[in-house]
């Protein structure tokens, strides 16, 4: 499978069989078969593989990200303080624009199926109201693998993902602030902040995505 550094996507994930993911509607609407549900609709995209374009594939995951991540909460924070104090439309500009790149990121980084498998943790720890849910990559040799914890948080609609802890301990969001806060500086320039996720988008996507 092809992946670029686990630090650059949102969060980097692999594939529990999918007779053994439980769907969230099945198992109602906790931080476990949320997660688990993603790596499903994932599994299948994985599965097509780049026989299939890019776009079919971006088709098949945007509702699983939509469903998974809060993406709105992600991008507040990674932009800081200022972020309540933009204009609507730059912020409805950048939102569309994030939300395109988290989609393409983990199509991009996952473009086929390598016989991983995906350890979902059956419970979670309270961290204030939020939740943490742990996980593990696995490779097909069975040993070794990555934990990614899940920062899972209710809102209006149910729960979702604000955060991905690489190594249970390394803040996906913290990381994606820092570079937000390179680009942007200190006139708030959102401009190239929206430049630079399309340009990001159109090399994941090879042009497939604008």
């Amino acid at each position: 499978m092809r992946r670029r550094p686990l630090l650059g996507l949102f969060g980097a994930i692999g594939l529990m069989p999918p007779t053994l993911v439980p769907s969230a509607r099945a198992q109602g609407a906790g931080p476990v078969p949320v997660i688990a549900a993603f790596y499903q609709s994932l599994g299948q995209a994985m599965r097509a593989g780049t026989a299939r374009p890019f776009k079919a594939r971006y088709d098949m995951l945007a509702p699983a990200v939509d469903q998974a991540f809060d993406l709105a909460t992600i991008l507040a924070v990674s932009v800081g303080p200022r972020w309540a104090s933009l204009d609507a439309g730059v912020r409805a500009g950048l939102s569309d624009m994030f939300r395109v790149y988290s989609i393409a990121s983990y199509v991009a980084n996952f473009a086929k199926f390598d016989g991983e498998t995906f350890e979902v943790s059956p419970e979670t720890r309270p961290v204030g109201t939020d939740q943490v849910l742990q996980t593990r990559i696995v490779p097909k040799t069975g040993t070794g693998g990555i934990r990614l914890d899940y920062l899972m948080r209710e809102g209006e609609q149910g729960w979702r993902a604000v955060d991905v802890l690489a190594d249970g301990t390394i803040s996906r969001v913290a990381v994606q602030r820092s570079d937000f806060r390179a680009i942007l500086g200190r006139d708030m320039n959102t401009a190239a902040l929206l430049d630079s996720l399309r340009r990001k988008v159109a090399d994941l996507s090879g042009g497939a995505i604008s």
